[in-house]
């Protein structure tokens, strides 16, 4: 269980260090700059990996109702 939080360091790194090399207006995904996509797609894989920690957390598993 101690390995998979450090999946939650990924898109950390990924927001911090990927618009270094990202930076680009000329193409355009979905109408958007290469940057802001990249945002906007990193925050939805963001929501990915914490519901995949959460599932896999044995603290969030109910022992009986």
């Amino acid at each position: 269980m101690r390995s998979i939080r450090w999946l939650a360091v990924v898109p950390f790194l990924a927001l911090l260090v990927g618009p270094f090399f990202v930076n680009r207006a000329t193409p355009l995904i979905l109408g958007l700059p290469v940057l802001l996509a990249w945002i906007v797609v990193w925050i939805l894989i963001t929501s990915l990996i914490m519901a995949v920690i959460y599932a896999v957390d044995p603290a969030n598993r109910e022992e009986g109702a």
